[in-house]
């Protein structure tokens, strides 16, 4: 067996790392998602950069030394996608065939662009198919 199947590569949408990075939140979801990050080759957009930290700033009152470290490690540790005007007319698609909201549309965008078949997430249509190749499931 490959490391990419022992480890397959998954784009983790905002929610989860919220779990794992928050984890008084909610212990059983914060095990459920630390378990979905250790265990996969992990995407992630600048988007969800933004909204983790935008969400630790808020619900935790992260310092912004622990707020630099968090980016730091998105960096080092995963593949960070950029939203560019490619990702964001395949959105503007997106939306238009599956009605995803604005951000969620951009998620979805970015994970197709990363080439990966999944897509963890709380928040949007578990086990969707989007474009017969990335699967959208929710780990809880």
């Amino acid at each position: 067996m490959t490391d990419t199947q022992a480890n397959p590569r998954c784009f983790i949408d905002s929610n989860l790392w919220i779990y794992a990075l928050i984890v008084q939140q909610d212990k059983q979801k914060a095990t459920i998602a630390k378990q979905v990050i250790e265990t996969h080759q992990v995407v992630v957009s600048t988007q969800v950069i933004n909204e983790v930290c935008t969400n630790l700033l808020r619900k935790s009152a992260f310092p912004e030394p622990a707020i630099r470290a968090v980016i730091d490690d998105f960096y080092q540790s995963y593949l960070v996608i950029t939203i560019d005007q490619a990702s964001l007319l395949e959105a503007s698609r997106l939306r238009e065939r599956y009605g995803f909201s604005y951000w969620d549309s951009l998620i979805v965008a970015c994970a197709l662009q990363a080439g990966v078949t999944r897509l963890y997430s709380e928040d949007m249509q578990a086990n969707l198919v989007v474009n017969h190749t990335l699967e959208i499931i929710n780990p809880f």
